[in-house]
C-alpha cells in the first residue's frame, strides 16, 4: 500500500510538472462585449451555390447576429424564425492558425433534438488541398438526437465522411454543465481527451498525405447547425431557441 501509495504521489507531481512547464501561445477569453475581429471571422450564408447545405444537407443559415459576446463567453444561438433556421458560425482563418500542441476548449452544449455543435479545425491550405486533402480534426461533436453522446473524429483522403477515425464517448448529463474538451498533437499521433480523460489516440501507420495530413497549421471553427446529414433528418421545433455556449480556448506548445 506505501509503494502504491509513493507511485501515486510522484506520478500526480510528474503530471502537475508537466502541465506547469507547457508554455500557452495563445487563449481566447472572448472579454468585452462583442467578437475580435482581429481574430475571428464570420462566416454567413446557406453555403449556395457552391456548398448548399454546407455539404451536409444542413438546414441553418449562418448570420453574424447570432454570434455573441457577453460576460465572457461565446454564445452562438440556433433559433427558428417563420420557417427559416438561423445558427452562427465562426473561424480564425488567416488570424490564429497552429501546427502542433495541446489545445483546451471548454464548452456547454444544448440539449435538442435536430441540433449539432461543434468545435474543429481544417487544414490552412484548404483552398490549396481542398477538403478531406486538407484534414480535419473533430475535437467534438455532438448530436441532439444522441443524448450525452460525444463524437471526436478525424478526416483524411484515405477515410472520411462517415470516416473510421473516429470514436463516440458517453458523458452522463453532458448538457447540464461546461466540459473541457481537447486535443494533443504532434507529427506523430493525435490525442482526444474529454475532461483531462484521455478518449481517442489517433496514430497510423504509414503515416503520409493520404493516412495523416496533420503536418501543417491549421485553424479554430465554432459553429452550431441544424439537422444534415449528421444532425439528423428531424428537428424538434420546440426547442428553439438554443445556445452553444464556450468559455475559453487555450493552446499549449
Amino acid at each position: 500500500m506505501k509503494l502504491k501509495a509513493l507511485l501515486f504521489l510522484s506520478f500526480s507531481h510528474l503530471v502537475l510538472i508537466a502541465q506547469n512547464d507547457k508554455e500557452l501561445l495563445w487563449e481566447e477569453h472572448f472579454n468585452g462585449d462583442s467578437l475580435s475581429s482581429l481574430r475571428w471571422n464570420y462566416e454567413t450564408g446557406d453555403g449556395c451555390p457552391d456548398l448548399c447545405g454546407w455539404g451536409n444537407n444542413e438546414r441553418q443559415i449562418y448570420n453574424k447576429d447570432y454570434v455573441t459576446v457577453k460576460d465572457g463567453f461565446l454564445m452562438i444561438t440556433a433559433d427558428k424564425v417563420g420557417d427559416t433556421y438561423y445558427s452562427g458560425k465562426i473561424n480564425t482563418r488567416g488570424k490564429a492558425e497552429f501546427r502542433y500542441g495541446t489545445i483546451e476548449i471548454r464548452a456547454k452544449v444544448p440539449k435538442g433534438k435536430g441540433l449539432w455543435p461543434a468545435l474543429w479545425m481544417l487544414g490552412s491550405n484548404i483552398a490549396e488541398a481542398g477538403w478531406p486533402g486538407a484534414g480535419e480534426i473533430d475535437i467534438m461533436e455532438y448530436v441532439g438526437r444522441q443524448p450525452d453522446t460525444v463524437h471526436t473524429s478525424l478526416h483524411t483522403p484515405e477515410s472520411h465522411g462517415n470516416t473510421v477515425n473516429t470514436k463516440t464517448t458517453v458523458v452522463p448529463g453532458l448538457a447540464r454543465d461546461f466540459h473541457t474538451y481537447g486535443v494533443s498533437w504532434n507529427s506523430e499521433r493525435i490525442i482526444f481527451f474529454i475532461d483531462s480523460r484521455e478518449v481517442y489516440t489517433f496514430s497510423p501507420e504509414p503515416k503520409n498525405e493520404d493516412t495523416y495530413p496533420f503536418k501543417h497549421p491549421f485553424y479554430f471553427l465554432i459553429n452550431m447547425a441544424v439537422g444534415g446529414n449528421f444532425g439528423g433528418p428531424e428537428v424538434d421545433d420546440s426547442i428553439f431557441p438554443q445556445q452553444f455556449i464556450v468559455d475559453y480556448i487555450k493552446v499549449y506548445r
